[in-house]
């Protein structure tokens, strides 16, 4: 199965519930632009390097485009449309006035210098700062992308259209980004955790962890989740994992991993793979790598209680049955992960407004946006009777519907 597919698969889920028409399904499903478009340049060897970029803009009932730019050698049009789809639906459930877009480069950044990286970036807004915009599609840092690059983005932007600083969101903060922005993501999985284990009857104090990714998400949901009291026992990212029964040292890890770049080498907790990881018996699990983490097969040998997606469409529609058979709760990326498009929304207030909010208030307003929508989300689902993923979708597409309707198709 295809990202987009899967994407499609919970959609009709939630769509059967609402009873919406084929045409409407249709409709709703069916993006509103797909871009493809040849990025050579001229490799630090001299050599001419040709990747190809892509942005899909799914939805803009609700407002603009919003979505992250991904650079990563996984980066096709199918994963782009999916997340876009995502995307719609996220914004959609936490209600921001944007709807859904995401792109980004088939390359691997880690093998690109700095010079070519943003050269690759430059001549990827050349391509399609006509299609971008504040008020037209605003891209976002994704996997493989970080606030320099979102800077290389605004600057080329203004060539050919003047100072616009809230065309593109996730910018460093010295360039008119936003406090808490960065942390964000996992700032937001955080709070969706706290509040979801008291709707369980508990609490994040004492709760076990294991975090599959330690990127800019899995970072800082492990370091809240521990300044929470949690005990994230595992971590892991691409070079392996670790884990300690007794609880890993997060900020004694934070310093190792800013010096090695990846965990394996850390010294507080024992080698791990990815994959024993997923299975480890603890309270809360946190996909917080890439998608498709979890087949059906993986997701039989699941022990966790409690699983929250920090990443994108980590589990495939199989996968999902299977948990729903065996009563493990799933809140779903686009409400667990939403935390970095509600402050990259912030973000864009600011700049269009020329003014700058202090980090209390990002985070205070942040948390409210967050729990007000989970919620309504876990109302949904016990109002019902449907998951939690059923839930999140219904939300979102009464919410987009209802703006196709009164704006006219």
């Amino acid at each position: 199965m295809q990202a987009f597919e899967a994407t499609n698969y919970y959609f009709d889920r939630a769509a059967a519930r609402l009873d919406l028409s084929d045409n409407t399904r249709t409709l709703m499903i069916t993006p509103d632009r797909e871009l493809r478009v040849e990025v050579a340049i001229e490799m630090d060897n001299g050599q001419i390097g040709n990747f190809i970029g892509y942005r899909v803009q799914h939805d803009n009932a609700r407002g603009p485009f919003k979505g992250g730019l991904r650079y990563h050698p996984h980066v096709d049009q199918d994963e782009a449309r999916a997340l876009a789809s995502l995307m719609t639906w996220k914004t959609a459930v936490v209600d921001l006035p944007f709807g859904g877009g995401k792109g980004g480069m088939n390359c691997d950044p880690s093998k690109l210098s700095r010079g070519e990286l943003e050269r690759l970036t430059r001549k990827f807004v050349q391509q399609i700062h006509d299609f971008i915009g504040p008020d037209k599609d605003i891209p976002a840092p994704d996997v493989g992308t970080d606030a320099q690059v979102m800077a290389w983005i605004m600057n080329e932007y203004g060539k050919f259209h003047g100072f616009h600083p809230a065309c593109v969101t996730g910018k460093p903060v010295e360039l008119h980004g936003s406090a808490g922005r960065e942390a964000a993501t996992g700032y937001g999985v955080a709070l969706i955790c706290r509040e979801m284990l008291g709707k369980l009857g508990k609490v994040v104090n004492g709760t076990t962890f294991a975090i599959q990714g330690y990127g800019n998400v899995g970072s800082y949901t492990a370091k809240f989740l521990h300044q929470m009291g949690g005990k994230i026992i595992a971590v892991s990212d691409a070079s392996g994992g670790l884990s300690q029964p007794q609880g890993i040292a997060i900020p004694e890890l934070e310093k190792h991993v800013a010096i090695s770049r990846k965990v394996v080498g850390f010294k507080g907790g024992e080698p791990i793979t990815n994959e024993q990881l997923l299975t480890m018996p603890v309270d809360v699990l946190i996909p917080a790598a890439l998608g498709g983490v979890f087949d059906a097969e993986m997701a039989r040998g699941v022990q966790a209680g409690l699983i929250v997606e920090a990443a994108n469409g980590p589990t495939w529609p199989d996968a999902d049955e299977v948990f729903e058979a065996r009563g493990i709760p799933v809140v779903p990326d686009i409400l667990a992960n939403a935390g970095g498009v509600v402050v990259s929304y912030f973000e864009w207030v600011q700049n269009l407004q020329h003014f700058r909010w202090p980090l209390e208030q990002v985070q205070r307003e942040e948390e409210r946006r967050m729990v007000e929508s989970f919620e309504k989300v876990y109302e949904m689902a016990h109002r019902k009777g449907v998951s939690l993923r059923t839930a999140a979708f219904m939300l979102a597409i009464s919410r987009v519907g209802r703006a196709r309707i009164l704006g006219g198709i």
